[in-house]
């Protein structure tokens, strides 16, 4: 499909998606703001703040294979408007949540919320790739990851300053507050969310209408294209080692990249920066992962091939997660911004990595690398226990053996062809 030039440009396909793209970043990093602030709402231990995540990303694993089937029925535009809706009803939950100040009701609107965008960007993706000639997609996908790193890197901020305001304030007098003024005061800051929320659930209300009545046409699912050459069919999907591997160093990927958004305000925090300083650092994260996206459009394949520059991005992953825990605390939360730039490239990266050659498993096998994103539920987790059991800062070797696997499948993993 070409699109009509004699269109305004606010109602051109390409912005319209371009919008959509910056709600995906926009919400997913919102849990960067959530963590802290639920963990003091709640009272919650590490671990038990990091279920945000868990949450949120065991969604995507819930989802895959069910968004597949809701699409194969009907057409890619009305995915988009009932993954939209899910999303609002989600949001909608934290009302309730906040009144009753209850961490399950939380939970379940952000895994409801998470479900949706699943569905949304289950939609959305094949979408890009078909709104216009093949030749010109590569340009497309880059448009649509700028928009959703440069969401990325405001969502966090904004929340933060409404969640957070006051924050440090609000802890001394928790400390010397009796049992009665101490429920009044988590009362109170639990109401904070809503007012946010209920933004959230008018915009995605609001933008579910835009999608249903806009000029997006109403296109259908059709069968993913083969990347790279077809090799030869197998009996099973299971017997690609390059495809099982990286769906391995896919789900590392995904907890990695959440870990080095969603863990730094709260590891600001226990360092010692105040509230109203930490609320900026996943800020720095997503800016950094934006450099590191740019650097890989102008660079790959122009001057590096991709598997090359996932190399370096893992060996550079390993460096900077021995800083964080061996550096002081300006020092190691600057190595966790930094992670951004190391994490850029590596979704799309490990993707066609993973599916070239798969012909009609292809489907199937891009479901299994959704479902990977289940690693952006479990590592924080674990990395919440360490930091309870150990401290923030050595929490954060969980990273080395992600960066470890990743750096295997780019240097031997993604050649692998036949099991021995």
């Amino acid at each position: 499909m070409i699109v009509n030039a004699d269109q305004p440009f606010w109602k051109r396909p390409i912005v319209l998606l371009g919008g959509l793209f910056f709600l995906f970043g926009f919400v997913t990093w919102l849990n960067a703001a959530l963590i802290p602030y639920l963990k003091l709402a709640c009272e919650l231990s590490n671990l038990e703040s990091y279920l945000v995540a868990f949450a949120f990303y065991i969604s995507y694993f819930v989802m895959a294979i069910p968004s597949s089937w809701v699409l194969q029925r009907t057409h890619l535009k009305q995915g988009m408007v009932l993954g939209l809706m899910v999303m609002a009803i989600g949001a909608l939950l934290f009302i309730p949540a906040a009144y009753l100040r209850t961490y399950g009701l939380f939970l379940t609107g952000l895994f409801i919320t998470g479900a949706g965008l699943a569905l949304l960007q289950t939609a959305a993706n094949p979408y890009v790739t078909m709104l216009g000639p093949v030749e010109s997609g590569a340009r497309r996908i880059s448009i649509m990851g700028i928009c959703n790193k440069t969401a990325g890197a405001i969502s966090p901020y904004l929340l933060g300053s409404v969640l957070l305001a006051n924050a440090d304030k609000l802890q001394e007098q928790l400390k010397y507050a009796g049992a009665v003024e101490r429920q009044a005061l988590l009362d109170a800051l639990a109401l904070k969310v809503i007012p946010p929320y209920v933004l959230l659930t008018l915009a995605l209300a609001g933008l579910a209408l835009w999608v249903r009545y806009s000029p997006l046409p109403d296109l259908a699912q059709t069968g993913t294209e083969t990347v790279g050459e077809p090799l030869p069919q197998r009996p099973s999907v299971l017997h690609y080692p390059h495809l099982v591997l990286g769906v391995v160093a896919l789900f590392f990927y995904v907890g990695a990249e959440v870990i080095a958004g969603d863990t730094i305000i709260a590891y600001g925090i226990e360092l010692g920066f105040s509230m109203q300083t930490a609320k900026t650092f996943t800020t720095f994260t997503l800016l950094s992962m934006l450099c590191g996206y740019l650097l890989a459009v102008w660079t790959i394949p122009r001057l590096i091939r991709q598997e090359k520059f996932l190399l370096y991005s893992a060996m550079l992953g390993l460096g900077l997660s021995v800083l964080i825990v061996v550096t002081p605390p300006a020092w190691s939360v600057a190595s966790v911004a930094l992670l951004g730039l190391a994490n850029a490239v590596m979704w799309p990266a490990i993707w066609p990595l993973a599916l070239y050659g798969l012909g009609n498993y292809t489907k199937l096998a891009s479901a299994l690398l959704i479902m990977a994103i289940a690693g952006g539920a479990l590592l924080p987790l674990m990395y919440g226990h360490l930091a309870d059991r150990f401290n923030a800062q050595s929490a954060y070797l969980v990273l080395l053996p992600c960066y470890l696997i990743i750096l295997i499948y780019a240097w031997r993993g993604h050649r692998i062809r036949h099991w021995h």
